[in-house]
């Protein structure tokens, strides 16, 4: 049990990394004013780990298949504390931009490994349960970084640098409670969904290319929010109750994940999800007030809740065990890549036709990818009807 417990604080420790600092963004940038181009600078403070975690990801995924994964999980809890509180320190975008890059480093590796080390210790529909509760985990976690941030952030700028400190206590449960597992050297999984010993490329890119996607999406709430909730007059700490909210949602759906999953394929759950990410982000389109704003971030929360463990619940199913820490190095790869390019993507969007529509336009986005792959479903099980 211990060893679950400290896979689920590390793996809590990931996919807001970048995000924790959010609440602080607008005092960021009111203190680096002077430099050139600071708001574009300060919002990639935010997303930069992202893209180093996108590109370092299929190297750690590499690394643990080949030399195990304990060791280089413990060496990225230690960097990620390192890196991560450089910003209690420092004074420079330019120091501070270099420890954002080494962190996204960290997160590379603790994320491939903590998903990788779940595959080995859990199998079949105890895994689909497993990575449920990881991805809710992970959500409680960002709820809890989000709205630390958010409180800390109400002294300081520097204020939510000190929680990436907590890595130093999460260290010694790796160091004691991870054991290597024996990685068996066959080339398939026991799962059912296993069968198949050609990995179907399609699927893969598939899996990889609606992650991407669907993380550039997931990010405008970050990313975007804080400004966005400048129209209602309201302070870090509500920014980041507001962002923790769709959090919060998100994590709570995703405890439900193994019971729909016992219900449907992993494309049927597909068609249930974007249709609330998409309804979500046209109401904070529409909203008139900053609880309207949270109403329509809690609806998206919950779509957003069943992305991640579906992904990787599928891309475990098509994996072989020889191969399973490149694969998921891919899909690590897909997820932080698409939060990097979130708003290199969404800001000239926004440029144009300011937030708002912008919301509305992706939230229409996300009910046409509903349709599609409700579509192309439909028609691939006519064709092996008829």
């Amino acid at each position: 049990m211990l060893k679950l417990i400290t896979l689920l604080i590390t793996s809590s420790m990931t996919v807001m990394a970048g995000a924790t600092i959010s609440p602080a963004l607008p005092q960021m940038q009111e203190f680096f004013k002077a430099e050139s181009n600071s708001e574009f600078w300060v919002k990639l403070l935010l997303t930069l780990p992202g893209l180093f975690t996108g590109l370092a990801a299929p190297f750690a995924g590499a690394i643990i298949d080949r030399f195990g994964r304990k060791r280089l999980l413990a060496a990225a809890v230690f960097l990620y504390g390192i890196a991560g509180g450089t910003g209690c320190v420092l004074s420079s975008l330019t120091g501070l931009l270099i420890g954002r890059a080494f962190l996204g480093l960290a997160v590379a590796a603790i994320m491939t490994t903590s998903i990788t080390l779940i595959a080995d210790y859990y199998q079949g529909p105890q895994r689909n349960q497993v990575m449920g509760v990881q991805a809710s985990f992970m959500g409680y976690g960002g709820v809890t970084f989000l709205l630390l941030g958010g409180f800390l952030a109400s002294f300081s700028w520097r204020g939510p640098f000190f929680i990436y400190l907590s890595a130093f206590a999460v260290l010694p449960l790796v160091i004691f409670t991870i054991t290597e597992p024996e990685v068996a050297t066959e080339h398939t999984s026991n799962l059912a969904e296993d069968s198949d010993p050609k990995l179907p490329i399609i699927t893969l890119i598939s899996i990889y290319s609606l992650t991407f996607l669907t993380m550039v999406v997931f990010y405008m709430i970050p990313v975007q929010i804080p400004f966005y909730l400048r129209n209602f007059q309201v302070n870090s700490f509500l920014a980041g109750i507001a962002i923790a909210a769709s959090t919060l949602a998100s994590a709570t759906m995703s405890l439900f994940y193994k019971n729909l999953k016992a219900r449907l394929s992993f494309q049927g759950i597909l068609i249930c999800l974007f249709p609330l990410i998409g309804l979500g982000y046209i109401a904070v389109s529409v909203a008139n007030s900053y609880a309207f704003v949270v109403l329509g971030l809690i609806v998206s929360g919950l779509g957003l809740g069943l992305f991640l463990p579906n992904m990787n619940v599928w891309l475990n199913a098509i994996a072989p065990v020889a191969t399973r820490g490149r694969l998921l190095g891919g899909l690590t790869t897909a997820m932080f890549l698409g939060q990097f390019f979130s708003p290199i993507l969404i800001q000239p969007i926004v440029q144009q036709i300011q937030l708002p529509s912008t919301f509305t336009v992706v939230g229409v986005a996300m009910l046409i990818l509903a349709a599609a792959i409700a579509g192309a479903l439909f028609a691939n099980r006519f064709s092996h009807t008829a």
